[in-house]
């Protein structure tokens, strides 16, 4: 059993335009014998793309864990998800390139989420984005609305 506690983290993110206005979102969920608590937050970046703030709502929700945890994240982005359970492991090897001897995008952003996975026990989930799943559609509409509110601030 393991020692780590066990959290879930939906993230999503959200651009208007792409590149554009976007916004990052999460949600924690813990479970004990207390009960059920939840920490959430959401923050803007001026000029950005969707693929980014996906990747940042994951590092900043992993970051906001104080100490190492079992997390089951939940994403609808397959960048993210695949990145965490395929990809990730390979451009390391490469040298963070990828298999046509590129340079990864968003590298820097991958690298912070790749110290963040493995500072903890991290399982990717994928979920079908705006289908009906209640934390999706909660961080979705967060993120959204930090775009949103970035919008209205340039």
């Amino acid at each position: 059993m393991s020692q780590h506690p066990k959290v879930e983290l939906y993230c999503d993110g959200a651009c208007l335009g792409n590149p554009g206005p976007g916004g990052w979102a999460y949600l924690l969920r813990f479970r004990s014998n207390e009960g059920v608590k939840e920490k959430e937050a959401s923050g803007p970046d001026p000029e950005t793309t969707n693929n980014r703030m996906e990747l940042l709502a994951a590092i900043r929700g992993l970051e906001a864990l104080a100490k190492p945890c079992e997390v089951q994240l939940f994403s609808d982005s397959q960048y993210v998800v695949k990145g965490i359970t395929s990809w990730m492991a390979g451009w390391k090897r490469a040298g963070w390139r990828k298999a046509d001897r590129q340079p990864v995008i968003n590298v820097e952003l991958w690298q912070a989420l790749d110290a963040q996975v493995h500072r903890h026990r991290v399982k990717a989930t994928w979920v079908r984005g705006h289908a009906g799943h209640a934390e999706n559609e909660r961080v979705d509409e967060m993120a959204r609305d930090a775009a949103v509110q970035q919008k209205a601030r340039d």
